[in-house]
């Protein structure tokens, strides 16, 4: 059965509390000033079983202008009006203020009903239906049924049950997929269950165990129990009214205002970017910098509008800004929100979030404009290459994605596939759960090959460049992973070779000199001088004999070792890579007859110090040709 939220709106003492009782059978003045003072001053709410069968809910609203925040924090959520004005006094200034309410929130789905008709002959009701008719003519009521009834005697309630059902039937339902969203409206302890809170679930399920998410404090809270009119139940739905117990969390850490979510779905921020609408009947323009209350779900905030394409917003115009919150708030794209002027206190305005985190943006920039522009209108396909673009280098998952772009995760794989296709982005580990733009891969490769050229510059012999060193030095917001996905994919792609723990390009070679080849060729010679092999130079007698400063020397020798010419056993001892070859075949024909192998023994059969076949023997020991057992080698198995 359809889920219904319905909520009154009109002026203060135009029957909206009796008319909810003559319905329900429920007073929703629950507070002793309320009963005291004959008005209401919180919010009210009672379920609502329709003859039918349709079970909804009632969110009754204060009419005084002192509490029209309290009659917004019940506005946001609601399907359908009943929109009340006195058939005694007619269209007054709340009535006219709560319409621009409903207007700006996009509520086009209700009833205006006349209450007190038994106060009024059928002249006067007559004249006031036909006022009120011209004054509902360019607002969103326009097409709305209107009926008379009186709730003290009960003329016209049966009619307007019917007339709730009939409409109900054209409200679209709310879809209980996705994240979910619970604005709190009411904040109260009961003894033995601790804290309650109240509101309409926005979107999304919940469910008896869930693990929320208390916005904007972002405090993680569980679900005791959960209820929908008044009964227990294990799952709550998007569009019901819902009381939820929590666990986890004191009264005095939660108030209205505050919000639950799914776990990191949302963000809080103190900007949020905006296309704003001006009431074409409000008192005054919006000038750049002027402070406003920004009211969106159950929570209001002050904060000063930037205009970023004018320096006035005059009635009935609209255009793209930037709020600036002095807390902060929580939104989602496309958010509708209200904004009332600071002081004197009326409402002015509203329009729908188009960033709900933006960063501070300049005024009159084409750039920011744009951007906004695409934000706001492009499709899905537009939206997600233009978050890929923006993101550089940094691969996105489809769940940042769809955060960034206002959507679910499930709705974006159909655009993520065609931007792939049409390679304008990449899926970098081909699982479908990293993207990154092509023109961020372009700038990664353009970076490396920048990279690699400069070293070349400087040191001839050096074709790669150390995987990490690039990223610690030019892309250090990325870790490891990814980074290593990103070069995966760009090896794939055939644009980048790998070398173990090297990066290089296709194209890449040492540039070796007829000068730098005979150098290379006479340190070789120099480490495997026959039946010296053994007892090789080091670093410092190779710079001494070839008259090279150490720095230019370790360029040749670890080009040698690149090459897989000589071996590093040690810090400044080296090897020709024939040499160890060599020690390696006598070790093995050693071990052929003998179980162990001692120093001494090595000494031997090498014919050298112990100065250089230490170092050459951790060195197979190292690379598990060997290993140590007490002070003997045995061979590795």
């Amino acid at each position: 059965m359809k889920r219904l939220i319905i909520g009154t709106a009109g002026h203060i003492d135009h029957g909206k509390t009796t008319l909810v009782k003559a319905l329900t059978g429920r007073d929703t003045d629950r507070l002793k000033e309320e009963k005291q003072r004959g008005i209401s001053i919180e919010l009210g709410f009672a379920p609502f079983e329709l003859p039918g069968g349709q079970h909804a809910a009632i969110v009754d609203v204060p009419g005084h202008e002192r509490f029209i925040r309290h009659m917004l924090a019940g506005a946001f959520g609601i399907d359908m009006v009943l929109f009340t004005i006195a058939a005694d006094e007619g269209v007054m200034p709340q009535t006219r203020e709560h319409m621009d309410i409903i207007e700006l929130l996009g509520v086009k789905k209700g009833i205006v009903v006349i209450t007190k008709k038994d106060m009024v002959d059928e002249e006067w009701l007559l004249l006031m239906e036909e006022e009120i008719r011209e004054y509902l003519a360019k607002g969103p009521l326009a097409e709305a049924p209107i009926l008379s009834v009186s709730a003290v005697t009960g003329e016209g309630i049966p009619a307007l049950l019917a007339e709730i059902e009939r409409v109900a039937e054209t409200v679209a339902e709310k879809s209980s997929f996705g994240y979910a969203r619970l604005p709190i409206d009411r904040v109260f302890s009961i003894s033995g269950f601790g804290t309650v809170v109240t509101g309409t679930l926005w979107s999304g399920e919940i469910n008896v165990g869930d693990t929320l998410e208390l916005m904007p404090v972002q405090k993680t809270v569980k679900i005791r129990t959960l209820q929908v009119h008044n009964e227990k139940v294990p799952t709550a739905l998007a569009g019901q009214r819902v009381a939820v117990n929590l666990q986890g969390i004191e009264l005095a850490e939660i108030k209205r205002g505050y919000l639950l979510a799914s776990p990191g779905y949302l963000t809080p921020s103190h900007r949020v970017d905006a296309r704003l609408r001006l009431l074409s009947d409000s008192p005054r323009t919006l000038r750049n910098f002027n402070r406003v209350r920004f009211h969106l779900g159950t929570d209001e905030s002050l904060g000063r509008v930037f205009l970023l394409d004018r320096d006035e917003l005059l009635p009935g115009e609209e255009g793209y800004v930037q709020i600036a919150m002095e807390k902060p708030i929580v939104a989602y794209k496309g958010d509708l929100f209200v904004l009332r002027y600071y002081s004197p206190v009326h409402t002015i305005g509203g329009g729908a979030i188009i960033d709900p985190t933006a960063p501070k943006q300049k005024r009159f920039r084409e750039d920011v404009l744009e951007a906004m522009a695409i934000k706001e209108e492009g499709s899905l396909y537009d939206l997600l290459l233009r978050e890929l673009q923006n993101s550089d280098f940094m691969p996105l998952s489809p769940e940042a994605l769809a955060k960034a772009t206002g959507s679910e995760a499930g709705a974006i794989a159909e655009a993520l596939a065609q931007l792939v296709e049409d390679e304008l982005i990449a899926d970098i580990t081909g699982r479908g759960d990293q993207y990154i733009s092509r023109r961020g891969l372009q700038g990664i490769l353009a970076r490396i090959r920048t990279a690699i050229e400069a070293q070349q510059e400087k040191y001839p012999l050096r074709f790669a460049f150390p995987r990490e060193e690039l990223r610690s030095r030019y892309y250090s917001a990325l870790n490891a992973k990814a980074f290593n996905h990103i070069l995966r994919f760009m090896e794939e792609e055939r644009q980048i070779v790998s070398r173990d723990t090297m990066v290089a390009l296709p194209d890449g070679a040492p540039v070796v000199t007829a000068q730098t080849q005979a150098r290379l060729d006479d340190i070789v010679r120099r480490l495997d001088n026959g039946d010296n092999r053994f007892a090789p130079p080091s670093s410092e007698e190779l710079a001494a004999a070839l008259a090279l400063p150490e720095p230019e020397l370790a360029e040749l020798l670890n080009y040698l070792f690149e090459q897989g010419l000589i071996v590093k056993v040690a810090e400044k001892v080296w090897f020709s890579s024939a040499a160890v070859q060599e020690a390696k075949a006598l070790l093995e024909k050693h071990f052929a007859t003998e179980k162990e192998l001692s120093m001494g023994a090595a000494r031997d059969l090498l014919g050298s110090s112990r100065k250089y076949v230490l170092p050459l023997i951790e060195y197979l020991d190292r690379i598990r040709f060997t290993r140590r057992v007490g002070d003997v080698r045995m061979r590795y198995q």
